[in-house]
């Protein structure tokens, strides 16, 4: 086995590198970034994060968006990401995107815990799956943030010759309103129709995704990776693009991202490789990401930072949404004081 891994290593410069945790736990991780040599983190998280939220998951039986999506007749599950059959049946993505869409949920403490990397001068950036933006609630820029499969944030018009920008008070009245139903994206393109920035399966990934990796992640020497399956490509791909020696925590309810079999056995990078007696840089800490993130935050000194700042922020959006709601409150009484006023005068 020596020698084969000799032989592949020198090969295909596969060659493990240089072990940087002083032991592949919690522990060690949060003593490599106190140590002041970690200072390019990246994070890459996927809808795990958002679900403490209380954004439903897609698949759990009754209660999944799936499962409330079946009067649309779907042909499968994952047809309301098909681009093809958007272009002929957009309602249904549309009712997803009612229960989607951003102001209805608040971000988590895994959200704030990347607020804290950032604020702390450590994150370079976050590689994020998610469309919900609980990112740029939580305080990450767009300068912070590589939204890969698209974004609530912004939406356009599909006409080539349009190109409009739909602001997002606009999209959240029209979208929630349901008066989606009024638009045909098969008419396209003789009429003008929004759509949200959104990436389908069958559609490239945003062009900034591809430019901005191949210059973050040479320079990462730590990927925190949270909440994703790391099945859809080329997202999961990233894991395999930081440099043999810069250590990867997973923090996820299950393992996942592991390397092929032969590739764990000869102790050569690619996947994550977790319990290999050639393991010398990932660790996998297995709970929720809030839990998650709450431990490696303890360890690091901040716990009491995270909880003060995931209490302020969420007051603020309370207090936010309040404000909200008493502003439309008067102005639909205005409007129906109005309407009063029209019938005491006709009559």
């Amino acid at each position: 086995v020596d020698f084969l891994r000799s032989l592949f290593s020198r090969t295909l410069g596969l060659s493990p590198g240089e072990k940087v945790l002083d032991e592949l736990t919690l522990d060690g991780v949060a003593r490599y970034i106190l140590s002041g040599t970690c200072k390019n983190i990246i994070c890459m998280v996927g809808a795990g994060i958002s679900t403490s939220a209380g954004i439903p998951d897609f698949r759990s039986p009754g209660t999944g968006l799936y499962a409330n999506l079946q009067k649309y007749n779907l042909p499968y599950p994952e047809a309301i990401f098909q681009i093809d059959y958007f272009k002929k049946h957009p309602e249904p993505f549309f009712a997803l995107a009612r229960e989607l869409y951003p102001g209805q949920f608040k971000p988590t403490v895994c959200h704030y815990f990347m607020r804290m990397l950032k604020d702390k001068g450590l994150l370079t950036r976050c590689y994020s799956q998610n469309i919900d933006t609980l990112e740029r609630v939580a305080g990450l820029e767009g300068e912070d943030l590589i939204e890969a499969h698209g974004t609530f944030h912004t939406s356009h018009c599909v006409s080539f010759l349009c190109r409009k920008e739909y602001s997002m008070d606009w999209m959240k009245s029209t979208v929630l309103n349901d008066e989606i139903s009024l638009l045909n994206y098969s008419h396209f393109p003789f009429v003008d129709v929004f759509f949200l920035d959104i990436v389908f399966f069958g559609e490239n990934l945003p062009a900034r995704f591809f430019t901005t990796m191949k210059m973050d992640f040479p320079r990462c020497d730590l990927l925190i990776i949270m909440g994703t399956s790391l099945q859809v490509q080329p997202f999961a791909s990233l894991v395999n693009r930081v440099s043999n020696s810069c250590p990867r925590l997973l923090i996820n309810m299950e393992k996942t991202g592991q390397s092929e079999f032969g590739m764990g056995l000869f102790g050569f990078g690619g996947g994550m490789d977790f319990d290999s007696d050639k393991a010398y840089r990932d660790v996998a800490y297995l709970s929720t990401c809030d839990d998650g993130c709450m431990a490696l935050a303890e360890l690091l000194g901040w716990k009491a930072e995270l909880e003060e700042m995931v209490k302020r922020e969420h007051a603020l959006i309370d207090s936010k949404d309040a404000k909200t709601k008493d502003k439309e409150a008067n102005q639909s009484s205005r409007s129906t004081g109005a309407e009063a006023g029209k019938s005491d005068k006709t009559e």
